[in-house]
């Protein structure tokens, strides 16, 4: 397939161009992954995940520049990122972790949410409405702004005004 044809194929979404790039590009792809070494994955999954990003973002393949050429870019830029935060892992020794007992998890769990409890109580009502609809009943904000028949807006500054506060306490 010609290259500017292959991507406006691309672009539209055919599944048959797709699968045609998928069996052409794969083996190379995992060659080039595999000149890398990681902790977590393998080669293979970092090539899946190139085709993935390839599908979602097709339409900002570029007609001017060889596919093949974005192809690898886009492996070698998921390739970097992914050893970027694998090396911000830090492995845990099973043997040093200790879980902490039940009971404290309990207190400590009662104790926040207690804190909590004083902190909202210390807030303006219709702030203290808007964080617990959204923050604790899990509403979002079109629904709160329905609910109180605020715009979306006045809810956002509420629920901003709220975490300050309790961060900050």
């Amino acid at each position: 397939m010609v290259n500017n044809n292959l991507i406006k194929k691309l672009k539209q979404g055919d599944q048959k161009a797709y699968k045609e790039v998928y069996m052409a590009y794969f083996d190379q792809l995992v060659q080039v992954a595999k000149k890398f070494d990681f902790k977590f994955l393998t080669p293979q999954d970092l090539v899946q995940e190139t085709f993935l990003h390839l599908y979602k973002q097709r339409n900002l393949l570029k007609e001017d520049v060889l596919f093949d050429k974005q192809l690898f870019v886009i492996c070698k830029n998921l390739i970097i990122n992914y050893l970027n935060r694998e090396n911000k892992v830090i492995p845990l020794d099973p043997h040093k972790f200790q879980f902490p007992a039940e009971e404290d998890t309990q207190y400590d769990f009662e104790t926040q949410r207690l804190r909590l409890n004083q902190l909202l109580d210390q807030l303006p009502e219709q702030q203290r409405k808007i964080f617990t609809l959204h923050k604790l009943d899990n509403y979002s904000y079109r629904e709160i702004a329905e609910i109180t028949n605020l715009s979306e807006k006045t809810i956002a500054n509420h629920i901003y005004l709220a975490t300050k506060f309790i961060k900050k306490s």
